[in-house]
């Protein structure tokens, strides 16, 4: 039996997430599976994976074949790394300290920079935040200057329509 790490499609129109699972290559892409192992959601900033770590490489070490986007998600999980390393420690290039001592700082640096991303996503956020705040505040400013002209100016037109009617009141009695 060809066993496939994939995904498969789960969630409404426009707004899905896939669990990833182990599944029979002839079995329907949502069809019958054998194991769930993870899920990833691309809805997302940066998208949200859980992977069963043990499990994965358990399957990829066994023979599974990932899809490519599987292959991807693995990969940035570092489960194929750990199979990498695996392979060093059967061949005898290093022990086993060694590939976990490699495999720590692969995810600690790997770490340092999905940190870093997500710094630099909710300063932008803020940033973006501060421009609409003064922006909205130097069109209300704006809109306040238009309203004042223009109540100065009704306000001018009405005292220059009372003057002109107490001259004619004036004048009136005075032609009489």
């Amino acid at each position: 039996m060809a066993t496939k790490i994939r995904l498969q499609r789960h969630g409404r129109k426009n707004y899905a997430f896939y669990p990833i699972v182990i599944a029979d290559s002839r079995a329907p892409r949502d069809g019958k599976f054998i194991e769930r192992i993870g899920s990833y959601n691309p809805n997302t900033n940066p998208a949200t994976i859980t992977l069963n770590f043990e499990r994965a490489l358990y399957w990829v070490n066994v023979g599974a074949q990932p899809t490519d986007t599987v292959r991807s998600i693995l990969s940035n999980e570092g489960v194929l790394l750990m199979k990498h390393l695996q392979g060093g420690v059967k061949k005898g290039a290093f022990d086993e300290a060694e590939a976990e001592r490699r495999f720590a700082a692969w995810k600690q640096n790997k770490q340092s920079k999905v940190d870093a991303f997500k710094a630099s996503m909710a300063s932008k956020k803020e940033l973006a935040v501060k421009e609409l705040l003064e922006a909205e505040q130097a069109k209300n400013k704006a809109k306040a200057e238009a309203v004042a002209k223009k109540k100065a100016e009704l306000a001018a037109a009405k005292a220059e329509a009372e003057a002109a009617a107490a001259d004619a009141e004036a004048e009136a009695p005075a032609a009489e």
